[in-house]
């Protein structure tokens, strides 16, 4: 098929020009057209009904899960279903004279045909559906090299802090999940271990603000779910990258595919060497030692050296047109090497030297993660209509072996502590779930399902130090051994369906929680046990094929985890100790959201209000032991607390703008408004925060076909009871260029151009008052050269204005 007739062929699909006559009567014709080999919806496939009468065509596309719903005359046709790199279907001398549901339409790819597709348009980075946003990973050049932690940065929405915090909206309770599902990707240590995945195993990234009650309710803040990579292509086939950067950076990766009429063999597989050097310095004010000791400077450098190895092997084996499982495992290894040291002056009242001291601080972690999944899917003969059962096990470890060696240098040089930190962790996570969608009469769907979480912690933590005979002692103070068990259980139901131009979808789903905390160390038990229902409705308006509204509400639950609950502290220096609280219980946010949505010829306008109402809400606070260090400075201690109350309401806006052919611009506005109520021990910590962030992003093609990007992000400052931040700026470029006839692509990008990428900030309490800066990374450059093989660089068509119908959920 050569350029011309494809072109032809696509825009005479598309574009619906057939008169009808005011003698026939109209029908409706509805159906789902899907990848035979994989099972996957394609969205933009284009049905082509040809009037054998008149020799007119008609005809319409599929939306976001692969429906495709219109009105024709009656009379008879030849029809065909098609898409770009797949064998057309073609139905002959078709008798249309009442409704029709031609329910599951299998398309074939067509390999020997797949190198004849011409480049069209490219697929923006950020999509913009009715139920969610979607993040396109792989048209994004300053993420290439990068980790799933730099992919983020790059979401709609969503903020990474400093510390490697991910936030939605502002609210830093958000669960990840990894192709819809937890994942050992996200590990022990919870967002830090996104570091390990890098962005070439990312297809894209959906962002979810109004969830319906198919998720999960943890999370307060939404759902990002990570959806990895999967080649689509019969045959062998894949790519793979080499990346080399500054500071030392090396990577590897590969992702393989090997699909035939039966079966698909898959694998993903990456190798990551990162040295991530950063710093950190806090100046610190004693207001009530006057006549002492009365400052206190802490400089702190920090070298990360990182080695991480994932591979995932899987086997999806087909049944049937129909029925299919998938089999995977997945391996994560993690070696770390982290040294911090920390330089200590204490000052008097006049800003004299009073003593100096130095702190090394060595931490060597090996973290080992497999994971097994089984997924069955099985579409029945109407559209829609299927059912998944899932099973997943998972068991990670975590061992850290750290030294801290601690001197005075000021006034003399001796020895103060030698501390040894052991940690020993231990996860085993079992998942089964199982969901269910019957579709009713008149675009009508019904949902149900259940899901069990089994998980299992043990953490093993000890201090030991040297006592005057160089004896290694354990510190009862430090150590201890904690098992915390959580089993939950949820079934739910949900029921949808539209009228004209609105579609609604509500649903209820039933959680049970049972937690178990045992402190083995003192003989402690905890037993937490509670059962809750969550609502989720959500409403969507079309008010012409451009212009649509979205309303949504949903209850949500942020449970605390075990490093919240274990009373036992932790220090991160001899005058900052973090402690859990045993007595904390789950906070409940009542979520509102309401949203607009405008699609113009090169334009497009998401915006959206929002609002949540936490009971029980989270807090840190800080408060002083009453102990004191050897020179006289108070240790504080920071511990999470329910405070009574937090209001949380914001503005959104998102603008996709693409002014040439050449030219995508994409940028987002987010402006939240938090006020916290409630004391704590005789103290009240209401505060009222407003801040916003905003990200601008513009991607230009220059001439000899190469790619230019910039991003710009600015996170505007931000308060608490007990702390306040300034505001951070950071901006990234890359060059791309595609080279050995589009089979190979060459990129070169900068992170944090600028180093501006720092969190400044101040925290006091009633005695203390400190001015703090915090660099957890550097100015990166990386050099990335990707090759494919058995594969053409395919771009997809732009959707036409219009287009999406109902999303996943009804626009929920």
């Amino acid at each position: 098929m050569n350029y011309f007739f494809s072109t032809l062929l696509i825009i005479s699909s598309l574009n619906i020009f057939s008169q009808q006559s005011p003698n026939l009567q109209n029908v409706t014709l509805k159906g789902k057209i899907i990848e035979k080999e994989t099972q996957q919806v394609l969205e933009y496939a284009t049905v082509v009904l040809k009037d054998l009468r008149t020799k007119k065509l008609s005809g319409g596309i599929t939306n976001a899960e692969g429906l495709f719903s219109f009105e024709v005359s009656t009379g008879l046709y030849e029809i065909s279903f098609e898409f770009i790199g797949f064998k057309k279907m073609v139905l002959s001398n078709q008798k249309i004279n009442a409704n029709r549901d031609f329910g599951i339409i299998n398309l074939h790819a067509d390999t020997e045909n797949l190198n004849e597709v011409e480049i069209i348009a490219e697929k923006s980075t950020v999509e913009i559906k009715l139920d969610k946003k979607i993040y396109n990973v792989g048209k994004d050049m300053t993420v290439k090299g990068g980790t799933a932690t730099d992919v983020l940065e790059n979401v709609p929405s969503v903020t990474v802090d400093q510390d490697g915090t991910i936030s939605l909206r502002g609210n830093d309770n958000v669960t990840i999940l990894i192709n819809g599902k937890p994942s050992g990707l996200v590990g022990l240590n919870g967002t830090n271990a996104l570091k390990q995945l890098p962005a070439e195993a990312i297809e894209k990234v959906e962002v979810v603000t109004s969830p319906s009650a198919r998720y999960q309710a943890e999370g307060t803040g939404g759902i990002l779910n990570i959806i990895l990579r999967r080649s689509k292509i019969s045959g062998f086939n894949g790519s793979s990258q080499l990346t080399l950067g500054n500071p030392d950076r090396f990577g590897v990766n590969a992702n393989l595919n090997y699909r035939t009429s039966k079966f698909n063999l898959f694998t993903n597989s990456s190798y990551d060497y990162r040295d991530s050097p950063g710093k950190s310095s806090i100046r610190q004010e004693n207001l009530a030692n006057f006549g002492g000791e009365h400052f206190l400077n802490e400089n702190r450098l920090s070298a990360r050296i990182n080695r991480n190895v994932n591979s995932l092997v899987g086997l999806e084996y087909y049944f049937s047109e129909t029925s299919s499982i998938v089999g995977s495992i997945l391996y994560s290894s993690s070696k770390d090497d982290n040294n911090t040291s920390n330089t200590s002056d204490k000052l008097f009242e006049n800003r004299t030297l009073s003593a100096s001291s130095f702190r090394n601080n060595n931490i060597k972690q090996d973290e080992n993660t497999t994971e097994y999944a089984l997924n069955y899917t099985k579409n029945f003969k109407k559209a829609d209509h299927k059912l998944t059962l899932d099973f997943k096990l998972e068991n990670s470890t975590e061992l850290s072996d750290g030294f801290t060696l601690e001197t005075n240098t000021v006034p003399n040089n001796a020895i103060i502590a030698q501390e040894f930190q052991l940690t020993d962790n231990y996860q085993r996570s079992l998942l089964l779930q199982g969901d269910y969608v019957l579709p009713l009469k008149k675009d009508g769907r019904f949902e149900f399902g259940f899901r069990s979480d089994f998980n299992k912690t043990i953490t093993d933590f000890e201090i030991d130090t040297l006592n005057a005979f160089g004896i290694r002692v354990s510190d009862a103070n430090f150590s201890n051994i904690l098992h915390y068990g959580e089993n939950i259980h949820a079934v739910y139901s949900q029921y949808g369906t539209k009228f004209d131009k609105l579609s609604f979808l509500m649903g209820l789903r039933l959680e049970i929680s049972d937690i178990n905390i045992d402190l083995i160390t003192t003989h402690e038990n905890f037993d937490k046990n509670y059962t809750k229902l969550f609502p989720t409705l959500n409403f969507n308006y079309e008010l012409n094929d451009r212009e649509s509204f979205t309303l949504g509400y949903n209850r949500r639950i942020r449970r605390p985890r075990s490093r919240f609950i274990n009373p036992f502290p932790s220090r991160s220096s001899a005058t900052n100790l973090f402690s859990g609280n045993p007595d904390i219980n789950p906070a409940y946010t009542s979520a509102y959201e309401l949203g607009y949505m405008n699609r113009m010829k090169k334009l497009t306008v998401n915006s959206s209000i929002y609002y949540n109402h936490s009971t029980d809400n989270f807090t840190f606070v800080t408060e002083e032991t009453g102990d004191f260090t050897d020179e006289g400075i108070p240790i504080i201690i920071r511990m999470p607390i329910n405070l009574a109350t937090e209001s949380r309401y914001g503005f959104e806006l998102g603008l996709n703008y693409n002014p040439l052919k050449i030219w995508r611009i994409n940028s987002s506005f987010n402006l939240f408004k938090s006020q916290t109520r409630g004391d704590f021990n005789g103290r009240n910590f209401d505060a009222d925060n407003t801040s916003w962030f905003t990200r601008f992003s513009s991607k230009l093609t220059l001439p000899k076909a190469i790619d230019f990007q910039t991003t710009f992000f600015y996170m505007g400052p931000s308060k608490t009871a007990q702390s306040t931040n300034n505001g951070m700026f950071m901006a990234n470029l890359a060059f791309s260029k595609d080279v050995m006839k589009e089979k190979g692509t060459l990129t070169l990008n900068v992170s944090d151009l600028l180093n501006s990428s720092k969190r400044k900030g101040t925290s006091f309490t009633p005695t203390t008052f400190s001015r703090s800066e915090f660099q957890f990374r550097q100015r990166s450059v990386n050099l990335a050269f990707s090759y494919r093989f058995n594969q053409k660089k395919k771009r997809q068509p732009q959707p036409q204005r219009g287009d999406e119908n109902m999303g996943e959920d009804f626009g929920g």
